[in-house]
Order: C-alpha cells, then structure tokens, then sequence
C-alpha cells in the first residue's frame, strides 16, 4: 500500500488519476534511529527529507511544507518544542500535523510538547505500525 495524496484532496491541485507520496520531515538526531526511520517510512511509500537538528527541522518545515513532521525533542541548537512553536507560527504550517518521537516518558514534558504544539507523542522505542496508524489518522489516508 502506497501512502499517496488522492485526485479528491483539492490542497495538492492533482489532475485526475495523478497520486503523491505523502512528505514527511522526519527530525531526530541519533543517526541510527533516523536511518532506520527512514528506511522504514520509504518502504511504506513516504517521501522522506531528514533533518538532524531543531534549526533544520524549521528551515526545511518552510522549504518543503510537508503533509507530515515527526519530531525528536532532544535536539541540538534549538530543542524541539522550540522548532515546533517557531513552525507553528508559520501561516503555511499551522495545520501541519506534528508527532512527537521521543524518549521523554513523563507527563511534564508530553504536556510541554503538546502546549508547544504538537497533535501526538510517541514513546521511543517506536512501535512502528503505531507510527504509521498515526501518520494515516493525521493525514486521513487509509
């Protein structure tokens, strides 16, 4: 199954019969967790475009308006829920779901990240079929 954007989704200005794979910007420092993440997310059809610091994740965010952000909270330069007030803030990104990835289990900083802006948060280690569940919900593909 491929995650794709449908001719009916009048966002994305699709000819008839014309698909997309969804983009996501996956943003996570630990380069094993990333490659693995991604490796992942491209076998299941995404569109994937990394970045490795909090920095990056807003540069890219605004470059390539992704359908998609997930998103570590221990990150070099600027931490996580700093990137994601400073997406948030963008007129383009406002609705851009965002999935926290993190190894914060406690309910301090799940509350932070979700006043911060974030739509879920996710428990590291991943349960990837987690993951995508909430990619699909969040981007109502199915």
């Amino acid at each position: 199954m491929q995650a794709a954007v449908g001719t009916n989704d009048p966002r994305f200005g699709l000819m008839r019969g014309e698909t997309r794979r969804l983009k996501i910007l996956l943003v996570e420092d630990s380069e094993d967790i990333r490659l693995m993440l991604k490796r992942l997310l491209e076998m299941s059809g995404y569109d994937v475009t990394e970045a490795v610091n909090g920095e990056q994740a807003v540069q890219r965010a605004e470059m390539m308006l992704p359908d998609v952000i997930l998103m570590d909270l221990s990150l070099p330069r600027i931490d996580g829920l700093t990137a994601t007030r400073r997406i948030r803030r963008m007129p383009n990104l406002k609705g851009t779901p965002i999935i926290v990835i993190t190894a914060h289990e406690s309910a301090d900083f799940q509350a932070a990240a979700l006043a911060s802006g974030c739509n879920e948060y996710v428990n590291k280690p991943i349960d990837f079929v987690e993951l995508e569940r909430l990619i699909k919900r969040f981007t109502r593909r199915h």
